[in-house]
């Protein structure tokens, strides 16, 4: 896989501007992605981001925009050009894969063959080949009921690449799975998708996923991009309290002037140790950056300011503390300072940040 810039087009690949509305959604997503590249397209619930994929697919028609594969025009309002899905060079895992289940494994697979008039012999041919591939010749005469949820995804897969795609969409291929299977799953997927020399669109909630399967991911909230990049660059300068929520950081804006910046409602000041350029700015402060003290802290902390703990959530060997505060950070600590600390929903104590740990960037 290799990766491209978020703005560098993608020359002989997929190029997409998605513009439609549906219900209350406004969708308007642009999309490049270069050929044997990966791109993530992540987001909450009610994004937009399935939709994305049924447009790309030519399973629901846009209002404005177009989708080019390789420069051919699949859907194109504006030249009155549309590709049903049947005839686009597209191939799709759905989430819930939709496997017939009266059909054996090999006749799933070759579905997408027989459809395009292959004959029977030549599709079941290419059916068993690409089952040997993926490990799955043993379930061959097998109904899907009968296997389990990473091996329905591989079939799902093979299906998928058996009419030899230029561009494979795969829609929360994981969420069906458990959690015990779901790790497993998603190594192997990243090294089937490794042998796919198109172009990649995988929309999941995960960043697990986008970390393991993806070269760029996309941010779709309310139906437009919020955040483009690599997932690095996204980690490290969220754009949206969404993006934030997801990567585990505590977001936080307002305007930075002299040697401070002001955050909204200018109720409290914070300190950066590098000085961002005047102008509005976001921060981003990790929860274990965030200490918690019963009394005003003493020495190199520049930011302080009482809160109250709202709520304790616990996981596995940290517990993450809630404030409600002025700044309206998550704080994160151990369950040993959490005894030491005494702390429970309505304690009233002191947080500070280290103006080292605040990570300034324009907004």
């Amino acid at each position: 896989m290799r990766g491209t810039s978020a703005s560098e087009p993608a020359a002989g690949g997929l190029e997409a501007r998605v513009a439609l509305r549906l219900g209350t959604l406004d969708l308007d997503v642009a999309l490049h992605v270069a050929p044997g590249e990966v791109l993530a397209v992540l987001g909450p619930n009610g994004a937009g981001k399935s939709t994305v994929l049924r447009a790309l697919a030519g399973l629901a028609a846009l209002e404005a925009g177009h989708v080019r594969i390789d420069g051919g025009a699949l859907d194109d309002p504006g030249l009155g050009v549309w590709v049903p899905a049947e005839r686009r060079p597209v191939g799709v895992v759905f989430q819930d894969y939709l496997l017939f289940p009266t059909q054996n494994v090999l006749d799933n697979v070759a579905f997408g063959l027989r459809a395009r008039r292959m004959g029977r012999r030549e599709a079941h041919r290419r059916a068993a080949e690409l089952l040997e591939r993926f490990g799955l010749t043993r379930y061959a005469r097998q109904k899907p009921t009968a296997l389990s949820g990473g091996q329905a995804q591989r079939v799902a897969l093979a299906r998928s690449l058996a009419v030899q795609p230029r561009l494979l969409l795969l829609d929360e291929p994981l969420a069906a799975l458990d959690a015990a299977t779901r790790t497993e799953v998603r190594r192997d997927l990243r090294d089937l998708l490794a042998g796919f020399d198109g172009m990649r669109v995988l929309v999941t909630h995960d960043p697990l996923d986008a970390y393991a399967l993806a070269d760029r991911v996309v941010v779709v909230e309310g139906g437009r991009v919020s955040q483009s990049g690599t997932l690095a660059e996204v980690t490290a300068h969220p754009r949206s309290a969404y993006v934030a929520r997801l990567v585990g950081t505590n977001l936080l804006s307002g305007i930075a002037d002299a040697d401070r910046v002001v955050l909204a409602g200018g109720a409290v000041r914070f300190v950066a140790a590098d000085r961002p350029a005047p102008g509005p700015v976001h921060l981003a402060v990790h929860p274990r950056a965030v200490a918690l003290h019963r009394r005003p802290p003493e020495g190199s902390p520049r930011n302080t300011w009482p809160a109250t703990v709202v709520e304790l959530d616990h996981h596995a060997d940290r517990v993450r503390v809630v404030l409600s505060d002025p700044v309206g950070l998550v704080a994160e600590i151990t369950p040993l300072a959490l005894h030491e600390l005494r702390l429970e929903p309505g304690t009233q104590l002191w947080a500070a940040v280290k103006a080292t740990e605040v990570d300034a960037y324009p907004a």
